[in-house]
This record gives structure tokens, C-alpha cells and sequence, in this order.
């Protein structure tokens, strides 16, 4: 079966289990991709990179409401009436 990796860096489940944070530190930020019998079986990935994308996520959806309301009239409201 041909599995797809979308990560530049792999590592095994047992390397995983012997030294988590060095697996973690050789994606030198990046995501790491953690086979199980050469198929990816989940990917690691530093909590920075994990925060911009969930950041990144957060945006498009946003902007998707955004666009959704493209059409609807605009109400104007003072602060002072807040």
C-alpha cells in the first residue's frame, strides 16, 4: 500500500518510545512524521507550529463568516450607545 508522508522528517514508533523530545527536536520545528511498519501513523509537531495552525484555522473560518455575511446590511452603532 503507498501512503503519502507530509513531512520532510520520519521517524519510527521506537524511536519515538527511546528519546520523545530528540524526535521531536530533529523537525527543528517542522513536523516530524511517526511510522508504524514504514506507513504513517500520526505526526508529531511542536506546540508552536501546533498554535499557528490552530491560529491559522481559527482565521478561515472567520473569514468564512465573514464572506457569508457579505450581503446583509450594515448597522452602524456609536460606542456611546454600547
Amino acid at each position: 500500500m503507498v501512503s503519502i508522508v507530509l513531512a520532510e522528517i520520519t521517524a519510527s514508533v521506537s524511536e519515538l518510545k527511546r528519546n520523545p523530545m530528540g524526535t521531536v527536536a530533529a523537525g527543528d520545528g517542522a513536523p516530524v512524521a511517526i511510522l508504524n511498519r514504514n506507513e504513517p501513523a500520526f505526526y508529531c509537531i511542536p506546540a508552536k507550529a501546533y498554535e499557528a495552525m490552530m491560529d491559522r484555522l481559527e482565521d478561515l473560518e472567520l473569514n468564512a463568516i465573514a464572506d457569508s455575511r457579505a450581503g446583509e446590511p450594515v448597522i452602524k452603532v456609536a460606542l456611546d450607545e454600547l
